[in-house]
């Protein structure tokens, strides 16, 4: 179902054992893999589980998971990199299949050294091993039993509370699975139980080759990741501040995210804020990463005097809510202080030595790890940090770190005798509840200051639904900030509606009836939403849509029957035209051509005209007779004899046959100017294509019919004007939809076609001139597949507009990217590579998935798991969730293999088209 970028909850110092909380809500993207991993089986049950220190970017629907057992995913890595993390040894044993290898857990390791990986038969022979990346599914009897012992486990946790252990879902119940670590876990809290409860089943491996693993268990690695290439996999964020940068020193690559900066404040290069509020007068450093510290101008200042807040270079500071007490207790390190490496080893505080920490500050060893205690001493366990008053607590911060103007001598005596805690200990006594309140009302204040900015002042350039649902976590107050933003609502349409797209405005207010949770009304003003969609779409080609609307003027038809010397009537000599079309392939672009987004926005798409079984399967044949009226017919047997003209009104009934055509007689002007005075018409209509096709089918139809209509009454039938005509009648048939499908249909070949928002919208066709090469590449190379899948264009429609008319992020620079994929399409086919346009396409069908996860269904996945070691791309047509896939094979050969065992493979009941480019 396409890769998942699954995004972080948590920040560490350099040891994944300390984590503090950070950022990224990311259950959503955990339930959508786990839909994938699972193949939509939900009545089999199942967990899957991904730890918080790890970004993998995989396609969760390719796993192989056992139906029984549990199942780790894993990576090959080299050994460096596996010395800091987890191992397994899987066994030589294994189940293979094509791109997978299943095989049981003999053993897992933590952090081992090269020895230990191969005394434990740990290294593959390409001399890597396989990495743990903290994903663990567990379905059938493996998750009925780990059901059964949570729902009997209530003795248990009463009794780990008060010995004060834990058990680790981690560690202790995946060592159940597996026999190896069982001797390590019977003397575990409740090891013994565990085994006894869990230890009857297995533990698979599955190696997801493709997988990119990406750690955050450590401050540095997070900086490297948000400053490095692949910064845009966790880029794509809505509630950012809005920091006074005319006021403040803020660095231009600085990460700010859900924070509120105030004037005054300096931020050094390659630094991260998330969920803090900075006031004046604090200077952080560069490569630094601050988290939920709130730094008010109350408390950044002492009784007596002003009082400057500074955090040097390469340093974390955090807040942290405890249980028992009111303040939040500051907590402060180096970026790359080991909390676990003990001060005879070289342990470090704030980036300096233990031993020269001590020196400086006169600080005794005895002050910070008491000589009852056995263990080594190091910064995890070192009492350090004291529980004070806020801004008592910043003094001291600045004093332990080195920065402090004020004496030793009149710091040191109420630094010890305040009561302090070490990160072990709050580790134990953090107050969750009060943390992740502290973080949902901070984020719930901040989005509301943005919506209200947005609403007062701005474009409304952002995500309204979201920022309401950042706002409602504060539950009654946040309901109420929603409804005073309704109440704003008669203002923004005054005051945005001449620089905003109306469009645009109702979405807003649709969007704010929802968080009041008032339904009835958004529903009905979503047709508002619709209609402005239309209304904007008509008028970009010139066209007052309102006129195509309303009722023709009796009075005025009846002047025109009176006087057809008007030249209206000259068309009473018989005519009869045929238009005959080719349906469209998308390769890349498709939704960058759709409106409002191609009103607003530069499009991009690259698509190719084919015929198909030899023969071009789309046409229409249009004649005049001698009797008034117009008479339809189709190729299903529809038929229907229109008298009266007026009836041809919107909006149509969507189960109306002929609604298509009779929008055609509207947007041609033909009912509207009165040309049938004296003539009729007889239009016949067929379209050789599986209904729900994705060829892009209806628009092709629709653009025969404007075309033979306009030959028939003399018109302007140029290509793009007859594209443009389809945008509209879209709009009046109530579908929707762009202008590539028609484009496609109209000019011959392979074109890039780019559109240029404004009225009227320019569109620019470059047709690519192919070489007998890259046909021949292409026709032998490509399979044009009928998956048998219906799919319902429209409804696919509605939710990626809704999605780019709220200013979804993600959409946007999904189809952003697209149009830029188009680009580079347009010169890998230039350049006769083949290959190339194969990566653009499945690049291209995962970012559809991003755009509407149920772009794709079951049966498609096995399809495209199927072609995948045949081919070098894939995609549905098309808006996707059925209708035919494209599957370009990897050479001629291979596409011949693969269509014979399609068409040989009961498990397949698709049909694979003959086709040749329509030139």
């Amino acid at each position: 179902m396409g890769k998942v970028f699954l995004p972080l909850p948590y920040l560490a110092a350099d040891d994944p054992d300390g984590p503090v909380p950070l950022l990224f809500d990311h259950i959503l993207a955990i339930a959508s893999c786990a839909r994938q991993a699972f193949k939509n089986e939900v009545t089999a049950g199942g967990i899957l589980t991904m730890t918080g220190d790890v970004l993998p970017c995989f396609d969760a629907s390719a796993l192989i998971l056992p139906e029984e057992d549990s199942c780790i995913i894993t990576v090959p890595i080299t050994l460096d990199i596996a010395s800091n993390h987890g191992v397994i040894v899987a066994s030589k044993n294994e189940t293979a299949g094509r791109g997978y290898t299943l095989s049981l857990v003999d053993n897992l390791l933590q952090k081992p050294s090269v020895e230990e990986l191969t005394k434990n038969d740990a290294v593959l022979s390409d001399g890597r091993t396989l990495l743990d990346t903290g994903i663990i599914a567990v379905r059938g009897k493996g998750w009925a039993e780990l059901v059964l012992l949570a729902c009997s486990c209530q003795p248990m946790i009463s009794d780990l509370l008060k010995c004060g252990k834990e058990i680790s879902l981690y560690e202790d119940l995946v060592a159940a699975w597996v026999p190896a670590k069982h001797e390590w876990l019977q003397p575990r809290p409740f090891g013994e139980e565990v085994i006894r409860r869990l230890g009857r089943q297995k533990m698979f491996s599955y190696c997801a080759y493709d997988l990119l693993f990406l750690h955050f268990g450590t401050s540095s690695e997070v900086l490297d990741h948000l400053s490095g290439d692949e910064s845009e996999l966790i880029g794509r964020r809505h509630l950012c501040s809005i920091p006074a940068t005319t006021s403040s020193d803020i660095a231009a690559s600085v990460v700010i995210l859900s924070s509120r900066i105030g004037p005054g404040v300096s931020v050094g290069e390659d630094s991260l804020i998330y969920d803090s509020s900075i006031s004046v007068g604090v200077q952080i450093g560069s490569q630094c990463i601050v988290v939920s510290v709130n730094i008010s101008e109350t408390n950044n200042q002492l009784p007596g005097g002003a009082f400057r807040f500074m955090l040097p270079d390469r340093h974390c500071l955090w807040e942290v809510p405890l249980v028992g007490y009111t303040e939040r207790v500051i907590v402060y390190c180096g970026l790359h202080d080991n909390p676990k490496i003990s001060v005879s080893n070289g342990g470090t505080f704030c980036g300096k030595p233990w031993k020269k920490v001590l020196q400086d500050l006169s600080i005794e060893e005895s002050d910070l790890w008491p000589t009852a205690r056995t263990q080594e001493k190091c910064l995890w366990n070192a009492r350090i940090f004291p529980v004070l008053s806020y801004s008592e607590m910043l003094t001291y911060a600045m004093w332990l770190i080195g920065l402090s103007d004020a004496k030793t001598e009149h710091l040191l005596p109420s630094w010890k005798s305040s009561h302090r805690v070490s990160l072990e200990e709050l580790h134990k006594s953090i107050n969750f509840l009060k943390m992740c309140t502290g973080s949902r009302n901070h984020q719930a204040e901040l989005a509301a200051g943005i919506a209200k900015a947005c609403i007062n002042f701005g474009m409304l350039g952002r995500n309204l639904s979201q920022l309401c649902e950042e706002i409602k976590q504060k539950e009654v107050l946040g309901l109420e900030t929603c409804k005073d933003f309704l109440d704003m609502c008669p203002k923004l349409h005054d005051q945005s509606i001449k620089v905003v797209p109306k469009s645009r405005v109702y979405q807003v207010h649709v969007d704010l009836l929802r968080a009041c949770s008032e339904e009835t009304a958004a529903f009905e003003l979503e047709r508002e939403v619709w209609a402005a969609v239309a209304d904007e779409t008509a008028s970009a080609v010139r066209y007052d849509f309102k006129d195509l609307l309303d009722q023709p003027d009796k009075d005025k038809l009846g002047h025109s029957n009176n006087h057809s010397d008007n030249g209206i009537d000259q068309l009473i000599h018989h005519k009869r035209v045929t238009v005959n079309l080719p349906v469209r392939v998308d390769f890349v672009g498709g939704w960058s051509d759709t409106p409002p987004w191609s009103l607003e926005r530069p499009g991009c798409v690259l698509n190719m005209a084919i015929n198909l079984e030899g023969s071009l399967p789309v046409g229409t044949c249009i004649e005049t007779t001698k009797t008034s009226g117009v008479l339809f017919s189709d190729d299903a047997g529809n038929e229907l004899h229109i008298e009266d003209l007026n009836s041809i009104t919107t909006p149509f009934d969507s189960d109306d046959p002929f609604r298509l055509v009779k929008s055609a007689l509207l947007v041609t002007g033909i009912i509207h100017d009165h040309i049938l005075t004296v003539v009729g018409l007889q239009i016949k209509t067929w379209a050789n294509v599986p209904r729900g096709s994705g060829l892009g089918t209806s628009s092709i139809l629709a653009a025969a019919v404007v075309k033979g209509l306009l030959q028939i009454t003399d018109g302007d039938e140029s290509n793009e004007n007859v594209a443009r005509l389809v945008l509209v009648l879209e709009q009046l048939m109530g579908t929707g939809g762009g202008w590539q499908d028609q484009i496609g249909g109209l000019y011959p070949g392979i074109k890039f076609t780019t559109s240029f928002p404004g009225i009227p919208l320019r569109l620019q066709v470059i047709p690519l001139l192919p070489s007998p090469q890259l046909v021949s590449e292409l026709q032998n190379r490509l399979l044009v597949v009928f998956t048998g899948q219906v799919r319902l264009a429209h409804q696919v429609l509605h939710k990626v507009v809704t999605r780019y008319l709220r200013r979804d992020n993600l959409l946007i620079s999904s189809i952003k990217r697209l149009a830029t994929l188009a680009k580079i399409g347009r010169e890998a086919l230039m350049n006769c590579d083949v290959d190339e346009l194969g990566e653009i396409m499945v690049e291209t069908w995962r970012l559809h998935q991003e755009l509407d996860p149920f772009c794709s269904n079951e049966f498609v996945d096995k399809l495209f798991a199927f072609a995948d070691p045949y081919c070098c791309g894939y995609k549905l047509v098309g808006a996707g969730g059925g209708g035919f896939a494209l599957l370009l094979a990897k050479s001629s050969v291979l596409a011949m293999e693969l269509r014979n065992k399609l068409e040989n493979d009961k498990n397949f009941e698709v049909k694979v088209y003959d086709w040749n480019i329509s030139l």
